[in-house]
């Protein structure tokens, strides 16, 4: 058994406290973990070994918190920052439990966000999207689920009337080239393409030849 002889403040880090046994520093650990200590308690090796762990779990979970205060993460992602930070799978697999357990943690949610600020902010296509959600570690399942109601349609045409404004000036053949070409490198098919173009393109030019996507060819 050893006597704790001090429980000192870091200086560096409020957050956290020195623990002293018999006169020496012995460990560290974060206050919420250190609260129901008080000099002159006397620690046996298990509970010691016991509320290092506990600190060790306390530090992944404060540093998920502060890796998703940035924005939202799929657990690979907060995987993958914890591993970088030397922290055990173990000690990760409790961290991201505890992190469901308070929804913070939710790869459905998680894949529904992207989609959705995606079609608003940079509309892309399915194949594009599912892509994206595949390199954040997602499930087929969760991409598959936040995938299911999207029109592809509908958010080539919100991305190609963005776009079009800078092509106004152009000929019909011209426009054609640029905004398709545009709208394939955001991953939309030619069977997508085709009629959004010819649609943006009569919208737009009003007072000008109308165009059918099947004049595309």
């Amino acid at each position: 058994m050893a006597k704790i002889t001090a429980i000192e403040p870091q200086k560096r880090d409020p957050n956290r406290v020195n623990i002293h046994l018999d006169g020496e520093y012995a460990f560290s650990l974060a206050r919420i973990v250190s609260a129901w200590l008080k000099i002159g308690q006397e620690l046996s090796e298990d509970k010691m070994a016991s509320l290092q762990t506990e600190d060790m779990h306390e530090r992944a979970y404060q540093q998920a918190l502060l890796f998703l205060s940035y924005r939202a993460r799929s657990e690979s992602e907060i995987r993958q920052n914890l591993r970088k930070h030397k922290f055990s799978e173990e000690t990760i697999e409790q961290t991201l439990e505890r992190l469901r357990e308070n929804r913070l943690a939710d790869d459905h949610q998680f894949a529904r966000t992207w989609v959705e600020n995606r079609s608003t902010f940079r509309p892309r296509s399915r194949r594009a999207l599912q892509m994206e959600l595949r390199q954040k570690g997602l499930s087929n399942e969760a991409a598959q689920s936040a995938l299911a109601n999207l029109d592809e349609e509908a958010l080539a045409y919100e991305a190609g009337l963005k776009k079009a404004r800078r092509l106004e000036v152009l000929e019909w053949n011209e426009f054609r080239k640029k905004l398709s070409e545009f709208l394939a490198r955001r991953g939309f098919p030619y069977s997508v393409i085709a009629p959004v173009v010819s649609r943006i393109w009569n919208e737009t030019h009003t007072e000008q030849h109308s165009f059918d996507h099947e004049e595309f060819v």
